[in-house]
């Protein structure tokens, strides 16, 4: 399955428990997507966010988000796990 990095920008204020509990409310529908999130790492001091998702496409992981919690990614990029 494919794997994606998506991009969340322009977060301020966005704390790393805020972004936890989004995560846990992606967690909690993803398989309805055929989705899975595998990680996220927040930088608060920047207001982003960057999850790691493995998704059938983009599409799907972006829907998770919407329906979730509402904050869809502004940038999605299919990458390549290396070792």
């Amino acid at each position: 399955m494919p794997l994606f990095m998506d991009v969340h920008e322009n977060l301020p204020g966005a704390t790393a428990a805020d972004v936890a509990g989004a995560h846990a409310k992606d967690l909690a529908i993803q398989e309805q997507y055929g989705v899975s999130y595998r990680s996220y790492w927040v930088d608060e001091a920047n207001g982003k966010v960057f999850c790691l998702v493995e998704a059938p496409d983009a599409e799907s992981a972006n829907k998770v988000h919407q329906e979730a919690h509402g904050l869809v990614a502004d940038r999605i990029h299919e990458v390549v796990e290396g070792s």
